[in-house]
This record gives C-alpha cells, structure tokens and sequence, in this order.
C-alpha cells in the first residue's frame, strides 16, 4: 500500500468483495488517470487504477526535456485545494516556477508522483490487456498481466498517446520488425536517453517541438543531426510577457495554450466545441496548434543543428549500417541524404484500433467522430458503449485542443466523476 504523505488523509484501495457496485476501472495512470481517479475516489466512488505512474512521462521523453507547457497550465486536477504544482514545490521547499521558467519534465515525473499519493493512493502496476463488456448485464470485464480478473462498473480509457506513436509509410519500410531505438528508425516517444547515438549521423523528421528538443539533445550529446522540415518556415513560440498591457490584452487574451481569441474561447468553453460540427471540431483539432518550438529552445537550435524547411522525405532505404533518404525540396529539386538513423518526430495519430487492451467487440461498437477514427463523446466524457469513458488526446476531436494537454485535466475529471457518481 502506498503510504500516506503527513498530514493528509490515507487513499485507501477500495475492492470489490461481491456486494454492492463494482468498482470502476481507471486505465492509466498519467495527468488525466490520476485526476479522475482522485475525484471518483474523493466522492467514494470505488475505484481500480491500472498502470504505471506517470509511466509515458518517464519512459517516452528523453533525459533533458522540457515541458512546453506554462505552469500555470500544468496543474492536475484535485478534489481539494492543495494539489498544484506551486503547491507541491513550496511542499519541497523548491522555488515557485513562473512563465519565464522552463519545466523539466522529471520535475513534472516528480508532482504527478506526489499528486498520487496525496490524493490517489494505491495504483496497480498491472499493465490492462483485455476490456470486454460483462455478458449478460452491464458492465465490463478486466483482465491484467499480472492474473486478475475483475468486474468493472464503467471503465475510463486515461492512457495519452501510449501506443498511438505515427511513423509515415516511407519510413516504416526501414523496420520490417517495427522501429524502435536499435532499429534503422525509431520514434521520438521510442527514447529516454539520446545520447546513445553519440558520433552518429541522424535525421530528425518533423517540425515541431519534439523534432527540434530532440535535435538539440542529440547535438549535445554528441551526434550529427540534421532536422527535416516539411513547412516553409519553422515556428518559435513568443517570449512569455507577464506584465502586458490591456490592449494587449484585449487584442490577444491569454489562455492555458497560449494568446488569441480562438485559443482562449475553446479553453473557456470545452463543452461549447462539442456542439460544432464534425468537420469543423477535427480542423480545430488539426490546426488550432500547429507544429512549433518553445521560446526557451530557439538559441539551442538556430545557428547549431541545421533545419532544412520544405524537405520531404520520399523514400527511404537501409544498406548495411546506413540509412539513404530521397528527400524532396524547394521547387521539387531532389537531393539524396545518407544517415545512421533516422529520428521521425512525426507526431501521434488518435486510432481506437490502435487500443489492443479493448476487444474487437467492444471497439467495432464504439460511435466515432466522422472522418476519423476516436471516439464521439456525450458531453460527460462516455462513448456510446454505455459505461466506457475516453479522456485526454482521444477526447480531443470532440471537446477540443485542451484535451491535449494537462490544462484539460479539471474539465475531464469533474464531468466523468460527478457522472459516475450520479449515474
């Protein structure tokens, strides 16, 4: 049993012994697994909580990252005041961060950590390898790695973008086994420690802040990297202004994802974005926030690794040791670019088959949003499977881009809680 930090109240693991309601399943135990699960059990609701904690935190982002996100912006969702990140730095004696201050990811490894033991407890390290619905009746039944078998009232679907990692076509082909690290490709979320491409020659494709953190690492570990950029132009996020004037206020409103008017009325109104139409929710979700760099990152990257924008990587071999790439620039001249490794930074697709731990059953009965292939939600988080809930990245193309981020982590926790509290 987790211990209980001092002064707080013990979260106690609450079974299910046969009588009464079975508890509900939370799979995943990141930002948003953690939230719900402190609300569901805040309200006694009880509640099973699979996965390791902050797992993808700390084993799909490489040693030396940063968090994009502002502090503000970064609090999980308590039941109780208490439970932000401030808090649980003056807890530590460790100084407050403020806009102008980079997070550390092992710092963010570190509050979530925290975060579960004041207000989660027990999470079951067990990694969740079949949902199916309970037959007859409502319900699911859950199976684990570890042996169990158990009951589940609802069941709420909090694993981020485990699993959901994009590598294009092109560059598939280079790993018939599937990419990974020792692999001609790999994917960025495939790394916690760069530097074991010291001495080595690596392309990173992708523009975004994941392309141009990892090149900086790699540079600094002492590799030679390159960044291959599909848009014209590379896209710096702007120098935080804590002090800004109400016309500049008015012009640009801030947000928990940045300035502007589009960003601070979908981050005002979650629920308001559902109602759009289909179409219209996925070109926010594709658009809203376009590939870019953190302010803090651009003197780590600009002048030092090279990044060559309009380039596009159309095929792609493996001979021996090396790895050849036909790349595609400006004005569709061809070049050939020979590398050691190539590091696709190429971003997540949200795809419910990609969710083995669901049964085929369960998934084909699963409405999705039109055009893609998530989950159509009701406003209180649940899919049309009656008791099966998707929150974070997956709930995106319905309530919009704060569900990408740890900002979303209060809308999503208070709705699912209070309706499986209620329902």
């Amino acid at each position: 049993m987790t211990q209980s930090l001092p002064g707080q109240r013990p979260a106690q693991k609450q079974a299910f012994t046969g009588r009464g309601r079975p508890p509900v399943v939370v799979v995943g135990a990141g930002p948003y697994g953690l939230s719900v699960a402190a609300h569901l059990r805040a309200a006694g609701t009880p509640v099973r909580v699979f996965g390791e904690v902050m797992g993808s935190w700390r084993h799909a982002m490489a040693t030396g990252m940063f968090l994009k996100s502002t502090p503000d912006a970064t609090d999980l969702s308590a039941p109780e005041p208490g439970g932000r990140l401030a808090d649980f730095r003056r807890e530590h004696g460790e100084p407050e961060l403020t806009e102008l201050t980079p997070i550390p990811c092992d710092v963010f490894v570190r509050y979530g950590q925290w975060f579960q033991k004041r207000y989660v407890g027990e999470v079951e390290p067990a990694r969740v390898t079949s949902v199916e619905r309970a037959a007859p009746g409502p319900g699911f039944v859950v199976r684990a790695d570890d042996g169990q078998e158990l009951a589940a009232s609802a069941v709420v679907v909090a694993t981020g973008l485990n699993g959901l990692a994009y590598v294009p076509a092109e560059l598939r082909r280079l790993a018939p086994e599937g990419p990974g690290p020792h692999a001609p490709v790999s994917h960025t979320s495939h790394h916690t420690d760069l530097s074991l491409y010291a001495g080595r020659r690596v392309a990173v494709v992708g523009g975004g802040q994941s392309a141009l953190e990892s090149a900086a690492l790699l540079h600094e570990a002492g590799a030679t990297a390159q960044v291959l950029v599909r848009e014209r132009t590379v896209l710096w996020g702007m120098v935080p202004e804590p002090a800004r004037s109400w016309p500049q206020r008015l012009a640009k409103p801030a947000s928990p994802l940045g300035t502007g008017w589009v960003l601070a009325a979908v981050c005002a109104s979650p629920g308001g974005v559902r109602f759009l139409p289909a179409s219209a929710r996925l070109l926010l979700f594709r658009r809203a926030l376009g590939p870019s760099g953190g302010w803090w990152l651009r003197d780590r990257v600009m002048g030092v690794v090279p990044v060559h924008t309009s380039r596009r990587v159309t095929a792609a071999v493996a001979r021996g040791s090396e790895v050849h790439l036909d790349v595609v620039g400006p004005g569709g001249r061809r070049d050939a670019l020979t590398v050691d490794h190539v590091l696709a930074a190429t971003g997540y697709r949200l795809d419910l088959d990609a969710l083995p731990y669901l049964s085929a059953s369960v998934r084909h009965a699963v409405a999705c949003v039109p055009g893609s292939r998530a989950p159509a939600l009701r406003g209180t988080f649940e899919s049309s499977v009656p008791g099966l809930y998707f929150t974070g990245s997956l709930a995106a193309p319905v309530f919009g881009p704060m569900m990408r981020f740890v900002a979303g982590t209060e809308f999503a926790a208070v709705r699912i809680a209070r309706h499986l509290r209620t329902g």
